[in-house]
């Protein structure tokens, strides 16, 4: 144990690395601590082929004047949706830009974090020799993102005669390691309808189970990028039953009703939950490539029989079936409480465990980025004293008041207690 470090900031990708250069900039002394060998998150896993959310037709699903970073833009000769290796290479180019990577510790795992009677934090770490080591600082930011654990649904009965591979998204890679194989995809978010999409042109067939009816959003509409709308002056100056309005008309014009590409229809209003982004899965259900089926029912040998009574062989089935946040390095209950909702102030201060922060625990509609610098901008200011933070019960009855309202839009889950929306939320941060 050495002397107290200012920071330890945990995890170099988008989002840390947002941390690390406001730290830099403020001439904040801290080290980063990356589990992987390089930093950019899960843009740079699938060209280096390790296991995690990302997979080779991976793309940005926001704009990239929007999720690149302000001081430091995404190049010109960038297309508007980048594809999952150029934005490893700008995520790298910007930490050599912002001269963080002194800081970075790579192959470095956060194996306990815990804080002392004094509020000092003890950080234990372990490299990639194995060598474990012990270290005290005055402040804890959390910048490791959501997507941790697969979670994987219940096995449908039958399952231990499947003949076929079983996997979860997170295993999945490229398309063509199942060429000329059936293949049923399990779910209708991001990772299912991308996955789906990428199959369909090797597999012999692809099908798309799918058990509940979610809103599925191309990346533009009237020629304006959803994150672009998000933002306008026009868009937030509406009521929130306006913005569903607006939006449900336009899909209307756009791609008509779900149900005439045998998708079921949402049973929610639109932004009641996540949406699903996606250019590509309706055209390729049109176009017969992805073939839609209700909710698997059983598996019995080499066939997937689904609950409308149809069934078919199946080589393989993709769970993409989400992830769960999981932070076993940290205090237990933090940041997710006993009501399995993540209980933070402002959506970053753990209000009973002083000098802890979380960056980048949300989920906005739109690009993450600016609300990211806003976050890391906000914290330093608080670390330098510049902000001061409410006492414990004031920051308690915000968490309270949040939770409150997000439930009523979203419902009561761990994903909906993430929910923000972008230009309230940043404004907000600007206020405190």
């Amino acid at each position: 144990m050495g002397e107290t470090v200012s920071v330890c900031l945990i995890g170099a990708g988008l989002s840390g690395l947002a941390a690390a250069h406001a730290l830099k900039s403020r001439g904040i002394d801290f080290v980063c601590l990356e589990k992987a060998p390089d930093v950019g998150g899960i843009w740079r896993r699938p060209q280096a082929g390790e296991r995690g959310p990302g997979y080779l037709s991976l793309h940005l699903n926001t704009a990239k004047q929007l999720t690149g970073y302000a001081d430091h833009p995404m190049p010109a000769s960038y297309p508007l949706y980048p594809r999952h290796n150029d934005v490893a290479a700008y995520l790298r180019a910007f930490a050599e830009w912002a001269d963080v990577l002194d800081h970075i510790e790579l192959a470095t795992t956060a194996e306990s974090v815990r804080q002392e009677a004094d509020g000092s934090w003890t950080v234990v770490s372990v490299d990639a020799h194995g060598t474990r080591t012990s270290r005290s600082f005055a402040h804890v930011v959390v910048a490791s993102g959501h997507n941790t654990e697969p979670s994987m649904p219940a096995p449908p009965p039958g399952s231990d005669t499947f003949t076929g591979t079983i996997l979860h998204a997170v295993d999945y890679r490229d398309g063509s390691d199942f060429a000329g194989q059936k293949v049923v995809v399990v779910g209708l978010g991001a990772s299912a309808v991308d996955i789906a999409a990428d199959l369909s042109r090797y597999a012999a067939q692809t099908l798309l189970s799918v058990r509940r009816g979610l809103h599925i959003l191309p990346k533009q509409l009237f020629g304006m990028s959803l994150d672009e709308i998000a933002d306008a002056p026009w868009w937030t100056s509406m009521s929130l039953a306006e913005q569903r309005r607006f939006v449900e008309q336009a899909l209307l014009v756009v791609r008509g009703k779900l149900a005439d590409y045998g998708l079921p229809e949402p049973d929610h209003p639109i932004f009641a939950t996540a949406v699903t982004i996606s250019d590509e899965i309706l055209s390729r259900i049109r176009h017969g490539g992805v073939v839609p089926r209700p909710a698997i029912d059983f598996l019995d040998g080499d066939r997937v029989a689904f609950t409308d009574g149809t069934s078919a062989r199946a080589d393989a089935i993709v769970y993409c079936t989400g992830y769960r946040m999981a932070f076993p390095y940290l205090p237990a209950g933090c940041p997710v409480g006993p009501q399995g909702s993540v209980e933070l102030y402002k959506r970053i201060v753990a209000a009973d465990r002083p000098g802890l922060y979380f960056v980048g625990l949300i989920r906005p509609l739109g690009s993450i980025t600016r609300i990211v610098e806003a976050q890391s901008r906000w914290i330093t200011r608080i670390i330098t004293g510049e902000t001061a933070l409410p006492e414990p019960d004031i920051m308690r009855k915000e968490i309270a008041a949040y939770l409150g309202g997000i439930a009523g839009q979203y419902g009561q889950t761990e994903g909906a207690s993430i929910q923000v929306n972008v230009a309230p939320y940043l404004e907000e941060l600007r206020e405190v």
